[in-house]
């Protein structure tokens, strides 16, 4: 893979960010039944960057509830795509039973992550409502998905990709298109 277009620069992206967390916190009013679950891996960086922007905006006594859910055993692909697929931590340390949760993801590309993560959640109660904030819509859906909340929409190609740099990981805020060598990849 090889980088051909910067996206979002840091700036750019914490700007996303701070638009996406002011929509929500309108949408939202009082946050008391609202929670935000970020996907693995970078959404969940994102997920805690716009919980701490929404916390602050809306003046919160305490943070705003925030979980981790890991999609990779939900996927319909996990067994032909990823030979050893990585399992990582899912910590949704409170119930989201009767709750608006705002999941949080990097990219919408085909939607199946998403499809996994409304499997995944539902395994860990009945929320009241689940909206879905992502960083980038590329389009390409395969399954009717949409998000509630987008930083960006961007036309890609499927031999395009979508690859998120953050600093807790990566040492710098980026987003970048890369050209795929070979067949196109899935997001």
């Amino acid at each position: 893979m090889k980088k051909i277009e910067l996206i979002m620069d840091a700036h750019a992206l914490d700007l996303a960010l701070t638009r996406i967390s002011h929509q929500i916190l309108e949408r939202h009013g009082d946050l008391g039944g609202t929670c935000i679950v970020g996907m693995q891996s970078r959404g969940v960086f994102l997920a805690r960057r716009m919980a701490a922007k929404i916390t602050a905006m809306a003046g919160l006594a305490a943070p705003l509830l925030t979980g981790i859910l890991d999609t990779t055993l939900y996927r319909d692909d996990y067994r032909s795509r990823l030979r050893q697929p990585e399992v990582r931590v899912t910590d949704i340390p409170f119930d989201i039973n009767e709750k608006s949760v705002v999941l949080v993801d990097d990219v919408l590309f085909t939607g199946r992550t998403v499809r996994a993560a409304l499997d995944a959640l539902m395994d860990h109660g009945r929320p009241r409502e689940i909206q879905l904030a992502v960083l980038i819509d590329r389009g390409h859906r395969e399954l009717p998905i949409r998000a509630d909340y987008v930083g960006r929409k961007i036309t890609t190609s499927p031999t395009q990709e979508v690859s998120l740099r953050v600093s807790e990981l990566d040492g710098e805020d980026s987003l970048w298109l890369m050209e795929i060598e070979g067949e196109g990849g899935s997001q």
